[in-house]
């Protein structure tokens, strides 16, 4: 079976012709760990994505419920639906999305993320949110605290179904970003201090797209089966004239 998104309401899976008789499922928070469980957080690791010499020269600013990366006035924009939680918006960041880093930092794209928490009233616990609340707290470092604490936040996200991003691993997460984990930074995390930002954030997703990862390139909605592999998405990018 390929699971190709998350959902607001259901995940979508399709079974392949071979497994006859495969039942779909939907989101459910039953099995794998429990959300918040002392085991879930003890087996956090910290995973350190490649990449980090670009990302740390890309700026980032907020704007309305948005966190937008690169230069304002590129030409071309790129606009990423996520969920924290979400395993297919994990497979978009390490895949399709790191063409993007690049034409960011050459002006040529900026790219506007729309940070959604859906996850944890289907799942239990408060991982997205937390996550969504560290991640626009980490804009406030300044140049290239965004992009890469989004880049190793995605890369060691933990199971979809263990609530893994509690304080104490988004700290854990920051220290891997030199200069990120401030006194403020860590107030911001425990505080929950952004989390009119984030409850902002979800209600617009849940008001322009239907599931994540969903990506528009100027406005126009790629295809799912471009999304997880640099080569197709690149592809998508030039075949939009971006690139």
């Amino acid at each position: 079976m390929v699971v190709r998104r998350h959902t607001g309401r259901v995940v979508a899976v399709l079974a392949a012709a071979s497994l006859v008789g495969a039942a779909a499922v939907g989101c459910s928070s039953g099995g794998g760990a429990d959300a918040g469980s002392d085991a879930a957080v003890s087996a956090f690791t910290v995973k350190s994505p490649p990449g980090a010499a670009v990302l740390s020269g890309l700026p980032a600013a907020v704007v309305g419920s948005k966190i937008v990366v690169g230069d304002a006035k590129a030409p071309h924009t790129v606009t990423v639906y996520v969920d924290p939680r979400c395993p297919y918006c994990q497979k978009f960041e390490e895949g399709g999305a790191t063409a993007l880093a690049d034409l960011a930092a050459a002006g040529k794209v900026k790219v506007e993320y729309q940070i959604a928490s859906f996850l944890d009233g289907k799942l239990g616990g408060s991982g997205s949110v937390k996550a969504a609340n560290a991640l626009r707290a980490s804009v406030d470092g300044g140049k290239g605290m965004f992009a890469r604490f989004q880049a190793a936040l995605f890369a060691s996200q933990p199971g979809e179904e263990t609530d893994g991003f509690t304080d104490a691993n988004l700290l854990k997460l920051a220290d891997s970003v030199p200069g990120l984990r401030t006194p403020a930074f860590e107030k911001a995390v425990k505080d929950t201090t952004h989390r009119d930002f984030v409850a902002r954030s979800e209600k617009d997703f849940e008001a322009k797209a239907s599931g994540t990862p969903t990506v528009l390139l100027d406005g126009k909605q790629v295809k799912d089966g471009a999304l997880y592999e640099r080569a197709a998405f690149t592809a998508a990018l030039k075949a939009a004239g971006i690139g």
